[in-house]
C-alpha cells in the first residue's frame, strides 16, 4: 500500500477502533498499540499497527510527509458532539454573579440568559457571527477537536435562524474543522412570544423546519426540553415535525431536573439525548434500549455550579453509550478544549481515562452519525489525529503544552512549533 502521510514511531497510540458505539465495559475499549504507526493516502487511513510493520509493508509516495512521534501518543482528533458556539454577545459578567451565589434560573427569569444572546445575535451581522465563530473555532481545534457540531438557537425568529444557519453553513465550508450543523429554534420562548407560547412553537413547525429543511441549512433539529422551556408535549410536536422534514432528533434533556426529557427521545429513537444530569435508572434504562447515546457534558454542569454532574457511571452500567461533548456557549461552555472535558469526566463522573477518550472521540462521532467516517484510526476513515508530548496521562494536564501536532484529512493542521515533520523527496 501507498501512503502520502505517515505517523511514525509513536509511544502508544490509542486506535478506538471496533465496534460502534461503545457501551457497558466495551465503553473503557481505546485499542491501544505500543510503538505504534499509522499513513494514510489522500486524508483515508491505509495502515494502523505497528511502526516495524508499516516500515515492511508502506510504500512512502514522493514527497509523502513522515510525522516522528517518539515518545508521543497518538488519538483520534477530538468531536464535540454538541456546541453553540455561534452568537454575538458577552455574558460573562452572569458568571461573576453565579461565582456570588446567582442561580441559572434567576440570571434567567431577570432576562439574562439565553434570551439576552439572543437580543444580541438579532442586531449583529451574518459576519460578524462568522468572524467571531472563526475565532472559537481555532480555539477548539488547537485543543484537539476535529470535527463538532454547532446549534441555532439564538436567533429565534425566522430571519435570525437562517442568518445563525447561513454563518454556520460558511465555517462549515471552511474548514479545516468539519462542522455538522443543528436547527434549535426551540431553544427558548422569546420574550414577544412569552404570553402566546402555542403561536411560537406553531412558528417553529410550520415556518422555521420547513424553511430550514427546504434550504438543506441543518442535519439535525433539537429542543430544550426542560421545565419553564419547551414541555413534552411541545418538544413532541417540534422534534415530529423536523423529522417530517427529514430532521433527525436530538433532546436537551433532564440538565436542571427530572423533565422527561430522556424518555422522549428514546420513544422518537433519538440519536442522542444530550446534558442528563438529573436522568434516572429507568430514563437510562429506556435509553440503552431504544439505542439512544447519551451526550454528557461536565463543563457546563461545572460552569453552571449545577451541584451534581451527570450520573455517567450508572448510564454506563444500563447499557448507554456516554458521548462527550464541550457545550462552548456564552453563559455556561466556557471552554473549548475536550481534554477538560476529559478531566471534569474522570474526576467529576468517576470515568476511567479511556472511557472518557471513546467518549469524546468514537462515540461522539457516533452521536452525529459520523462514526463511519470519523471518531477512530482505522483503514478506511479519515486520518483525524491529535499527537499529544508524552503518554496518554498528559490529557488530564489542561493547560498544559500538551498538544503537539493535529492532523485533518492526512494534513497538520495545528502545531506546537515542535520540529515534528520531515519529508519524501
Amino acid at each position: 500500500m501507498r501512503a502520502d502521510f505517515i505517523i511514525a514511531n509513536a509511544a502508544q497510540l490509542l486506535s478506538c477502533a471496533g465496534p460502534v458505539p461503545r457501551r457497558g465495559a466495551l465503553q473503557a475499549d481505546a485499542r491501544p498499540l505500543s510503538d505504534a504507526a499509522v499513513a494514510s493516502h489522500a486524508g483515508e487511513i491505509v495502515f494502523v499497527g505497528s511502526a516495524r510493520a508499516c516500515d515492511r509493508e508502506v510504500e512512502p509516495l514522493p514527497g509523502c510527509q513522515r510525522v516522528d512521534a517518539a515518545a508521543c501518543t497518538v488519538v483520534p482528533g477530538f468531536v464535540d458532539a454538541h456546541t453553540h458556539l455561534v452568537y454575538a454577545g458577552d455574558r460573562r459578567d452572569e458568571l461573576r454573579r453565579r461565582l456570588a451565589g446567582a442561580t441559572y434560573a434567576s440570571i434567567a427569569a431577570e432576562g439574562g440568559g439565553i434570551l439576552r444572546t439572543v437580543r444580541a445575535t438579532r442586531e449583529c451581522t451574518e459576519d460578524h457571527l462568522v468572524d467571531t465563530g472563526r475565532m472559537r473555532l481555532r480555539e477548539m481545534l488547537e485543543c484537539g477537536t476535529t470535527t463538532c457540531e454547532v446549534k441555532s438557537g439564538y436567533g429565534l425568529t425566522i430571519e435570525s435562524e437562517l442568518k445563525l444557519l447561513g454563518a454556520i453553513g460558511r465555517l462549515a465550508a471552511e474548514g479545516p474543522i468539519d462542522v455538522v450543523p443543528t436547527f434549535m429554534g426551540a431553544h427558548e420562548i422569546p420574550p414577544e412570544y412569552r404570553d402566546r407560547r402555542e403561536e411560537y412553537v406553531r412558528l417553529v413547525i410550520e415556518e422555521m423546519i420547513p424553511r430550514v429543511a427546504d434550504g438543506r441549512l441543518a442535519e439535525w433539529c433539537d429542543v430544550f426540553c426542560e421545565t419553564g422551556v419547551f414541555t413534552i408535549a411541545e418538544s413532541r410536536r417540534i422534534l415530529r415535525a423536523g423529522m417530517a422534514a427529514g430532521l433527525k432528533p436530538r433532546i436537551h434533556a433532564d440538565e436542571l431536573g427530572s423533565s422527561g426529557g430522556a424518555i422522549l427521545a428514546s420513544e422518537l429513537g433519538a440519536r442522542a439525548a444530550d446534558h442528563l444530569v438529573f436522568v434516572d435508572r429507568d430514563a437510562a434504562r429506556a435509553m440503552a434500549a431504544a439505542g439512544v447515546i447519551a451526550t454528557l457534558l461536565p463543563g457546563a454542569a461545572f460552569y453552571l455550579k449545577l451541584g451534581r454532574f451527570a450520573p455517567a457511571r450508572m448510564l454506563i452500567e444500563e447499557g448507554v453509550a456516554v458521548a462527550l461533548a464541550t457545550d462552548v456557549n456564552p453563559g455556561g461552555g466556557f471552554t473549548p478544549s475536550m481534554p477538560l472535558v476529559i478531566t471534569l469526566a474522570c474526576f467529576g463522573m468517576d470515568l476511567t481515562l479511556e472511557e472518557a477518550i471513546v467518549g469524546a472521540t468514537i462515540n461522539a462521532a457516533c452521536a452525529l452519525d459520523r462514526g463511519d467516517r470519523v471518531g477512530s484510526l482505522e483503514p478506511g476513515k479519515q486520518l483525524d489525529a491529535v499527537i499529544l508530548n508524552g503518554p496518554v496521562t498528559e490529557l488530564l494536564r489542561p493547560g498544559a503544552n500538551v498538544i503537539r501536532s493535529v492532523i485533518k484529512a492526512g494534513r497538520i493542521v495545528y502545531s506546537d512549533g515542535s520540529p515534528a515533520t520531515t519529508r519524501y523527496e
